[in-house]
């Protein structure tokens, strides 16, 4: 059994002064709220990983997406451990829509102070570190 940390990429996707979030379900942190994303692939950078996780994800195509942090995150009840790492971009086309329905309840856009409840595990770590992508 391979117990070392997996690679998550995170996206952070600004319209205005709103971030894109999408409520998981039938996954660890269910219910929770999360930026889209997902696993780094093998020779796949994060770049490339948040283009096409956005576009698996919500229909939306991103460019220049760039890196802003990472966080150190522990899942202790599913004993799960991830790097994630957040990359922020700007929606080049499309609008949200839930492309894979048995993964993501919904996608919405909210304020930075406005934030949805409960937070995925990563972004609660990302906010801790008082990241914001609007300064």
């Amino acid at each position: 059994m391979d117990n070392r940390p997996k690679v998550g990429v995170s996206v952070i996707i600004t319209k205005g002064s709103r971030v894109l979030l999408g409520k998981r379900k039938n996954a660890h942190g269910d219910g929770s709220w999360q930026f889209p994303g997902g696993h780094l692939e093998f020779n796949e950078t994060p770049e490339e990983c948040a283009k096409r996780e956005v576009l698996e994800e919500t229909g939306i195509r991103i460019n220049n997406a760039r890196a802003v942090a990472f966080t150190n995150d522990i899942f202790q009840k599913e004993g799960k451990h991830y790097i994630t790492l957040f990359l922020i971009t700007e929606i080049h086309s499309g609008e949200p829509k839930v492309v894979e329905p048995d993964r993501c309840e919904r996608w919405e856009w909210f304020g930075w102070d406005a934030l949805p409840q409960p937070l995925f595990l990563p972004v609660q770590n990302l906010l801790k570190q008082g990241y914001n992508p609007f300064k």
